[in-house]
């Protein structure tokens, strides 16, 4: 990626999809070029929680809201120290950030950050036509001296794919460290890094936790250095079917009963783990409006999501796994995507979307609690022992 952080109004910019669709518009943010997965959000807030999410890494994202950067980039809300998506699509930027927190225009930040963005996009019409093709390749190119679309496209195709990229690594921590438990701790939770977000450990630190984020490079060794009450698999970017690392270490933790929550990237990484397939969506779930079903109690939540991929575990049984029965305990009501996991026979349970839920909405933030229950009958039954 190549950018300049000059003023970029009224400088002409082009969005290129690998099939050759070509949509025009104006610089927003950093002037230069930029290639990632074309993929749309469908959340009407949050842009900047999304903008700072690790899971978007190498992502181009469409906003099919028409208005966005109405309140600015304030330094609260950030879920890690950088924005991760590698552009940004927008048909209507705010010309005015009116918030009482702001601290900067969403223009300025990206800018600052060098993120190539356009706006002045149709988002309607790229969206459907996502829809209609699937998620893809894309170049965002701005400046007053653009190639020729035969280059523009060239060079598009020429940008490795989402499906095969192992890219976990490259968002998470290098060095473990330590989120405290607010007020009387209660539990120490071992995080495995995947791209986690910043809102996740405060969520469990809410509820007496203490939690040591790992790498994701951590072994068995690593995590049980730390006397884990419970293990906690993260959300990240990239395809889960090349996370050998990470699905080892989670049959190790399963092969211990030591009570698991894994949360998206680590939805994934159980399924696997657990002996399913794992296949590529064709334009995945994005946004904080998402209608998932709870099985096990019926109850019907909306939800954040933020994935391309998905587990192929099959929703109208309960299955044989090397750690027991298992079976699906969340789905997507829109399309009957796996959107949950647990075990029959063990503590150990995941889900395909953000239960911390920043910037909303909460309706999952009780699977924290029940994995915070899990880890609590662990601790009487071994007390019993």
């Amino acid at each position: 990626m190549t950018t300049s952080t000059r003023g970029a109004a009224k400088t002409p910019a082009v969005l290129v999809l690998e099939d050759g669709r070509i949509f025009r518009g104006r610089a927003y943010g950093a002037v230069g070029e930029t290639f990632g997965e074309a993929v749309f959000s469908t959340g009407m807030t949050g842009y900047q929680e999304t903008l700072t999410d690790p899971s978007y890494h190498r992502q181009v994202v469409v906003m099919t809201a028409p208005h966005v950067g109405n309140t600015g980039v304030n330094d609260e809300d950030p879920e890690s120290g950088r924005i991760w998506v590698s552009g940004y699509v927008v048909r209507d930027p705010a010309r005015v950030s009116s918030n009482w927190r702001a601290r900067r225009s969403l223009d300025e930040e990206l800018r600052e950050q060098g993120v190539v963005g356009i706006s002045g996009v149709d988002t309607r019409a790229l969206t459907r036509h996502l829809r209609e093709s699937g998620a893809m390749r894309v170049g965002i190119f701005s400046g007053n001296a653009l190639p020729d679309e035969g280059t523009m496209l060239a060079e598009v195709r020429q940008q490795p794919e989402m499906k095969g990229a192992d890219l976990s690594a490259e968002v998470a921590t290098k060095e473990t460290y330590v989120v405290p438990a607010i007020g009387t701790k209660k539990f120490t939770v071992a995080a495995i890094d995947l791209g986690i977000k910043g809102m996740t450990p405060h969520r469990m630190a809410e509820r007496g936790i203490e939690v040591h984020v790992l790498p994701a490079t951590a072994t068995v060794e690593d995590v049980y250095a730390v006397a884990p009450d419970g293990v906690f698999f993260s959300n990240g970017p990239g395809d889960p079917a090349t996370a050998d690392g990470p699905v080892a270490l989670m049959q190790a933790v399963l092969e211990r009963r030591t009570p698991l929550f894994g949360i998206c990237f680590g939805n994934q990484i159980l399924g696997r783990a657990l002996g399913f397939g794992t296949y590529k969506l064709k334009y995945g779930h994005r946004g904080i409006n998402q209608p998932v079903q709870d099985r096990t109690t019926g109850k019907v939540e909306i939800t954040a999501h933020n994935h391309g991929f998905a587990v192929d575990a099959p929703l109208d049984k309960v299955s044989d796994t090397p750690f027991g029965r298992a079976e699906v305990s969340h789905v997507c009501l829109n399309d009957n995507v796996v959107e949950g996991l647990q075990l029959l026979d063990q503590p150990a349970f995941s889900v395909q979307y953000h239960p911390e839920a920043a910037a909303g909405p909460h309706d999952a933030a009780y699977l924290f609690d029940r994995f915070t229950s899990l880890m609590s009958t662990a601790q009487m039954e071994a007390d019993r022992a």
